[in-house]
């Protein structure tokens, strides 16, 4: 397995987390804790106890795909750790999104990740009902290993600020593709001024030389006369929220004369849309879309599970990419389903159900594989995540996922066994605004796994093995009755 076709897994934003360790006699407690309750967590997580595991609390590197993980943690920094859950190596992240870049595309240089430089009070997030954080993206950029920025942009970017959000990709050319958003009044919409999502190419001095702005496309997106009416009308400003971008880089279906799958073709997908869809680079037309309309679910029914069959109703998603070539399922499109509230009008979603990993083929719009709580021996709540999150096949096979609400990375086999766990470690500490009490949140927006070849020649890692005990036996003893 080459080490682009790993890193080639479309590039995310990850978010971070290692192994949380505790001194003196408890060590031994703590780690079987850490192992035992992982293998529930997102049962638990989801749920909302006040104690639970965190760092590596499950693997078994015989049949784990053995690599590290990047992601950015609750405290901005981007930490790539081994599957032990050891940090071996950080970047300053202002703004918790972090993405690494493929050696292939970037003259050979090892270790060198996208962060946002960064951050300023901006225009635009006061558009968004609920939305605590009022800081934009200043200045994005790339850093080296040893931390030096050698590339940025923000100076030069309309308005003087980058903008960027969610998603980041470099191109085979050496430029840059960042997804930003556009606050401006659009004809025809009843909000004053809309948070529209734009594509930005920018070369390497910084400058924008191609950009697609959404809100120009609205009538390619498959929306019928009275679901436009409804998006023309939506009360909130975010109106499409793309929280994905990809490139779609060398596939099979190109390759056999379906130019839709130009490899210079840019994936997208819009949450709030409920659609997914590949934007022609050279004409900035939508010439293929999955969605917003899928076969009816039902509020009181599960989603099947037998595949093949016809795509069914996907909600409020994230992370949809083309599988890259030399990786199992090459060429088909996985997403991670969140079954969160989205659509014009909001999609039917079970309502006991839990988030799912879908293997789409593009071309007959057939799940041929899934992944959910069910999978791996619970309910379908034990795996959910309504919102964030992503999803990656890995070169042996297994899928790398990333609950992202819970902060639970992990890896399923084909058949659901769960070989390998982490919780984040890294809370964002913050304040309630109507009680004032202390806050903290390990969600990771996205997790990365990266190829042990993406590193400079002797960076350590280990491969121990952690099995978790006995549930039906394992707990915390009782205090003794007085």
């Amino acid at each position: 397995m080459t080490l682009p076709t790993l890193i080639n897994m479309p590039i995310n934003k990850p978010h971070g987390s290692s192994q949380h360790r505790t001194a003196g006699s408890c060590l031994a407690l703590q780690q079987a804790v850490l192992i035992t309750l992982g293998v529930i967590l997102s049962l638990s997580a989801f749920a909302g106890p006040s104690v639970y595991p965190t760092g590596t609390t499950h693997y078994d590197p015989a049949k784990a795909y053995n690599s590290f993980v990047l992601f950015s943690g609750g405290d901005n920094i981007a930490r790539l750790i081994d599957l032990n859950g050891n940090a071996v190596h950080e970047w300053k992240d202002a703004a918790s999104h972090s993405t690494l870049i493929d050696p292939a595309v970037n003259g050979g240089k090892l270790g060198h990740v996208l962060v946002t430089l960064d951050t300023t009070e901006g225009k635009g997030t006061d558009l968004v009902p609920g939305q605590i954080n009022r800081r934009i993206s200043k200045t994005v950029g790339e850093l080296d290993w040893d931390g030096k920025t050698v590339w940025s942009f923000g100076e030069k970017a309309p308005g003087g600020a980058a903008q960027q959000h969610h998603d980041w990709a470099r191109l085979p050319n050496g430029n840059t593709v960042v997804l930003a958003n556009l606050v401006h009044p659009v004809k025809g919409f009843k909000q004053p001024e809309v948070l529209d999502d734009v594509i930005y190419e920018v070369n390497p001095a910084g400058e924008v030389v191609w950009k697609w702005i959404a809100t120009e496309h609205l009538n390619e997106f498959g929306f019928t006369p009275a679901e436009l009416k409804l998006v023309r009308n939506a009360p909130i400003a975010d109106v499409f929220h793309t929280n994905n971008l990809k490139v779609i880089g060398p596939n099979h279906w190109f390759a056999a004369g379906d130019k839709r799958f130009d490899p210079e073709n840019l994936l997208f997908d819009a949450r709030n849309g409920n659609f997914i869809a590949i934007i022609d680079k050279h004409t900035g037309k939508i010439v293929w879309r999955l969605g917003p309309h899928y076969s009816l679910a039902r509020e009181d029914q599960a989603l099947p599970r037998n595949v093949p069959r016809p795509v069914d109703q996907i909600s409020g998603q994230h992370d949809a990419h083309i599988i890259p070539e030399g990786l199992p399922g090459a060429g088909n499109l996985l997403v991670f389903d969140n079954q969160g509230v989205a659509g014009y009008p909001s999609a039917t979603v079970p309502r006991t159900g839990g988030s799912r990993i879908l293997e789409i083929d593009p071309i007959k719009n057939e799940i041929v594989w899934q992944y959910s709580g069910e999978d791996s021996g619970g309910p379908g709540w034990s795996f959910r995540s309504t919102n964030i999150s992503a999803a990656r096949r890995l070169p042996n096979g297994n899928t790398f996922i990333d609950e992202g609400q819970s902060g639970r990375l992990f890896q399923v086999t084909r058949d659901g066994e769960i070989v390998w766990e982490y919780i984040n470690p890294y809370f964002r500490a913050g304040k309630d605004a109507v009680t004032g009490r202390a806050t903290a949140n390990n969600s990771v927006y996205r997790g990365q796994p990266v190829p042990y070849e993406w590193v400079p020649a002797g960076t350590p890692h280990s491969e121990k093995p952690v099995s978790p005990p006995d549930l039906n036996k394992f707990r915390i003893p009782a205090a003794p009755a007085l």
